[in-house]
């Protein structure tokens, strides 16, 4: 580590946060787009709920092999080729005319989602252990891309349509893949054992910590923060244009103050998790995502109280200023709690940062998956607005429990050690 410069650290961190940013954007595309094929293919709920999470099913399950293969062959490598392989995919989207055709396409976009593990581990491998947390919290900014499509998209569509704006995307990102292998360095690590002649960690090796409990615990701290995020950063457009009655650009714009501060204070929430612990942070970020759900769980309701002589009648909403305000806040604390989970895995498995972050960004990606198609089923099922909040609330509630119970028994056993 002492060959490496500032400048080489600065350099890693800077063009993989900016790549990362990129193809969170090419990402999160179908939140946008998605809304005008709903309306041109006709599409229910659930259908346009499975549409926009499809992309992230594919980034998902990437995110395993991906890690794997970033300790093995350096994201120098890894980076522009996955994201020329998606560029092609967003660009071959244009030519699709079915919903099918429309799902086939979305898997293949989904792999700019197997971008983070890539960046995660390439930046890793630049800074020391106590350098990681605020490394990595920087890195995670490039989820910022999620509010760069929400705030730019929408307009870029109504100059272009969709199918210009895929198009806009896919040169982008194909740009930023040349930039990206002619600008970077060869990992620190990859260089290491090229020069020592050791080999790279067996396979069966990195796999060998996802038998630990505590990293599938740490899976599901991450399907809130990240999985949830991804999935609210798709639906928010949606929700305004259907609950508010909002045009898509006023919806677009208003989904991106969510987006916002859910990606650019993920720094903070590394450099909290450095200075505080990861687990502080993890602790603040469930107990003040259950306050604000609860506001924002609560429906639209008309309340009539029969009296002596009257009947007093009077509703209860949560405004729109409100309810964005809530928003960004729910934003803010889930960005806190994403740095601070892979805070956690560079701490307990320096060596297995590619596995273990692999699975991790998988379950938890594997949230922006699962909830979208969730939301849409609600939707159908009850009619009500606020059901995809309802199901956050309960399912933050369990993970905080859980995550409790697990902290106290290892409390328990290091102090039982200890005595």
């Amino acid at each position: 580590m002492t060959s490496i410069t500032r400048a080489d650290q600065g350099r890693a961190l800077g063009l993989s946060t900016f790549a990362f940013t990129v193809c969170f954007a090419v990402w999160t595309i179908f939140s946008i787009i998605g809304i005008q094929l709903k309306q041109e293919l006709g599409l229910s709920d659930t259908q346009f709920g499975l549409l926009v999470a499809t992309p992230v099913l594919t980034g998902s399950i990437s995110r395993l092999f991906l890690g794997v293969w970033t300790e093995q062959f350096g994201g120098r490598i890894l980076f522009p080729l996955q994201m020329l392989i998606t560029a092609v995919a967003v660009w071959t989207m244009t030519m699709a005319t079915t919903y099918e055709m429309f799902l086939l396409v979305a898997l293949g976009l989904g792999l700019a989602g197997g971008s983070f593990i890539i960046g995660v581990a390439y930046v890793t491998h630049w800074f020391n252990k106590d350098q990681q947390g605020t490394a990595l919290g920087i890195f995670g900014v490039g989820n910022v891309g999620a509010a760069v499509t929400n705030f730019a998209a929408p307009f870029l569509v109504v100059a272009v349509g969709w199918e210009g704006t895929a198009k806009v995307y896919a040169v982008v990102l194909a740009i930023t893949a040349v930039l990206f292998y002619v600008l970077s360095k060869p990992d620190p690590e990859i260089t290491r054992r090229a020069a020592s002649g050791e080999k790279a960690v067996p396979f069966a090796e990195q796999m060998a910590p996802l038998k630990n409990m505590q990293v599938w615990r740490f899976s599901i701290y991450y399907f809130f923060v990240f999985g949830a995020f991804v999935a609210l950063a798709s639906f928010f457009p949606r929700y305004y244009v259907g609950a508010y009655g909002l045009e898509l650009t006023t919806a677009g714009v208003l989904a991106g103050l969510y987006s916002l501060p859910g990606s650019v204070f993920r720094a903070l929430g590394g450099w909290m998790s450095d200075k505080w612990g990861a687990r502080a942070v993890i602790y603040a970020t469930f107990v003040v995502s259950l306050v604000v759900l609860f506001f924002m769980s609560y429906p639209s309701s008309n309340f009539a109280i029969i009296g002596i002589k009257d009947t007093l009648e009077f509703n209860v909403t949560i405004s729109l200023s409100v309810f964005v305000a809530l928003s960004i806040i729910l934003g803010f604390v889930m960005s806190l709690g994403k740095a601070a989970v892979f805070k956690h895995i560079a701490y307990y498995y320096p060596k297995n940062v590619g596995a273990v972050g692999g699975l991790v960004g998988m379950i938890g990606g594997l949230g922006g998956f699962v909830l979208p198609i969730a939301f849409g089923v609600l939707l159908d099922l009850t009619g009500i607005w606020t059901a995809p909040f309802m199901l956050l609330f309960i399912m933050v509630a369990i993970t905080t429990l859980w995550m409790h119970v697990a902290v106290r028994k290892l409390d328990s056993e290091a102090a039982l050690a200890a005595a």
